[in-house]
């Protein structure tokens, strides 16, 4: 790898000083919020990110959060810079979670940005979004799928002063606390965010105290610069040319038909184009995407297939471009619902991915379990409300090179599973099943990672329930001869026994004390032909309870005894694969 060229100017260690001062910053302001949150969505499944701005509004520094939300910083901050440039004061900060209004993805999405001020001016941009528990809306978690009009979705804020000259605007803080259901949560969450922009604005202070503003903006554009460069040096490295991919969402509702995601990758030199055309209309339901999301995954697409040292800023973008036609999945207009937009979202990480594989098949992954499984309820118990907003952590899809990575976050996000300890000792709920589920990864050379399950008993009397999943109908493509993984699965086991839950039904669900309801993710697909899988893998995975015998046996042509002893060649004789 041959490193690119810096300006004469510029001294290559100050550079690395100064990136890594700032990379520092935003990640400091990311521990601030997660020490200082309230709700699990926040404090535990760490549904938030971080970034510095430079003066211009473009991200120098991301913390290390969700790639799926700090790709969308850029649009928020086009959206203040035009409407607030010249009404910019110290002590404002600023907040939103408009999806067509100010750039936002979805409304539990808040963003809280304040400006930083050297000498009277403005010379860069604390930012930080978190998903808050709940901003009201028709459901509990505000991530209704049956929302036809975002309307129906909760609280909506334009861009906005949450403080101005340092004081608080106290209506506007007493307007989010009663369009909450959890408003103790809501209003801790953003007093974390808040804390995360004071910390910022006091290590960015640093940095102008140590190298001046002049001499600190050169280098931030050369660091804008340098990833322009990077980036287009990793991109000259896929062949030119055009390449189609369509990957299909379940459908909505009771009787469900499938929506294309559509997208054609053009190559040309060190430019990279996705076009978005061909895939479907937006819908009457909450899954349709705001293009801050699909830009936001695609970034994080393009972006994996480089190495490292690319640095995360917005420089690196520069080189990638995408459209999507107005009016559809991919591109909603208003009133259109967008709550449950990641199951879009993340699938156009998929789709990019799928098309690549056609040019650069060993830098790509296999299909994932399609976007973590959004469990959202809420209700009254003893006399208090709750609110919780799970996220199943999943699984990958498998690798040119290794098996798929399990009981993860999918890779265009960096969540955390919640800890069942914290959730029974909060909610009125009880974790009853966590684990992995056998033979559920994609057969390969390199076989997916395996579908994860948990299981929910609820013990209020009465709760109300969402979800969002996917990949039950449409379960992640395999590449390069790999199987698929194996479909989702939701089920609301109550009294009256046990009853499928479509996979995003146009309703929300009723549990009473003692029911149960067990959610599975989507296994990964897999990588290669499964006949060139080493056998003594596939006896790691018997051991370890991945996979049962006769699945390795019928899948991958290897008999492995009961015994479970170390095996010799001999012990794991090939057998003809059952087709």
């Amino acid at each position: 790898m041959t490193r690119a060229p810096m300006s004469r100017k510029i001294d290559p260690i100050t550079f690395e000083v100064v990136r890594n001062a700032l990379s520092s910053i935003a990640d400091e302001m990311a521990l601030v919020v997660l020490r200082s949150a309230y709700s699990p969505v926040v404090r535990d499944a760490m549904d938030y990110s971080t970034a510095v701005c430079d003066r211009h509004g473009q991200v120098v520094a991301q913390g290390l959060t969700l790639a799926v939300q700090l790709g969308s910083f850029p649009d928020v901050m086009e959206v203040l810079l035009r409407e607030f440039r010249d009404d910019m004061a110290p002590g404002d900060i600023f907040i939103c979670n408009d999806p067509y209004g100010s750039g936002g993805q979805h409304l539990p999405d808040l963003y809280v940005i304040q400006p930083l001020f050297v000498d009277g001016a403005v010379h860069g941009y604390a930012a930080t979004m978190a998903h808050h528990s709940d901003v009201g809306g028709i459901a509990p978690g505000s991530v209704a799928i049956h929302a036809t009009e975002i309307y129906q979705e909760g609280l909506r804020l334009p861009l906005l002063k949450l403080y101005e000259a340092g004081e608080p605007d106290r209506k506007l803080f007493r307007i989010i606390e009663k369009n909450t259901r959890s408003p103790v949560q809501v209003l801790g969450d953003l007093r974390a965010q808040l804390a995360a922009c004071r910390i910022a604005e006091r290590g960015f202070g640093q940095l102008v105290d140590r190298y001046g503003v002049k001499k600190l903006e050169t280098y931030l554009k050369e660091l804008h610069d340098f990833a322009e460069t990077r980036m287009r040096a990793e991109i000259a490295r896929i062949p030119d040319g055009t390449y189609r991919f369509v990957d299909w969402i379940d459908g909505v509702g009771d009787d469900p038909e499938p929506l294309p995601i559509a997208v054609t990758v053009t190559v040309e030199g060190d430019a990279i184009t996705l076009d978005f055309a061909g895939s479907a209309g937006q819908v009457p339901a909450a899954i349709n995407c705001p293009m801050a999301m699909v830009r936001s995954a695609a970034y994080c697409a393009i972006r994996c297939l480089a190495t490292d040292d690319v640095p995360n800023c917005e420089g690196y973008m520069r080189p990638i471009r995408m459209s999507a036609p107005a009016g559809t999945i991919v591109n909603p207009v208003e009133p259109a619902a967008c709550a449950a937009r990641g199951v879009i979202g993340y699938r156009v990480f998929d789709a990019i991915m799928g098309a690549i594989a056609e040019a650069v098949p060993d830098l790509v992954i296999a299909g994932c379990e399609g976007g973590p499984t959004l469990f959202s309820v809420g209700g009254h118990h003893e006399g208090k409300p709750f609110v919780l907003t799970e996220v199943l952590v999943s699984t990958w899809g498998a690798r040119a090179a290794r098996d798929g990575v399990e009981g993860i976050s999918n890779p265009a996000a960096n969540l955390s599973n919640q800890p069942v300890e914290l959730i029974e000792a909060e909610l009125p709920l009880e974790v009853t099943r966590y684990g992995l589920v056998p033979d559920s990864g994609g057969a390969g050379k390199h076989r997916g990672g395996l579908a994860s399950v948990r299981e929910f008993r609820f013990l209020a009397e009465r709760s109300e329930f969402t979800i969002r999943t996917d990949r039950r109908d449409h379960p992640p493509y395999g590449i390069a001869g790999g199987g698929p993984g194996a479909a989702s699965a939701n089920t609301l086991i109550d009294r009256d026994g046990e009853h499928d839950v479509a996979t995003m039904p146009m309703k929300s669900f009723i549990a009473r004390r003692g029911d149960t309801f067990r959610m599975v993710s989507a296994g990964g697909g897999g990588y290669g032909d499964p006949r060139g899988r080493d056998p003594y893998a596939v006896l790691a995975d018997v051991r370890d309870e991945k996979l049962t015998r006769e699945s390795a046996r019928d899948v991958y042509g290897v008999v492995v005894s009961e015994e479970g002893k170390p095996a010799t060649p001999s012990a794991v004789p090939r057998r003809p694969v059952r087709r």
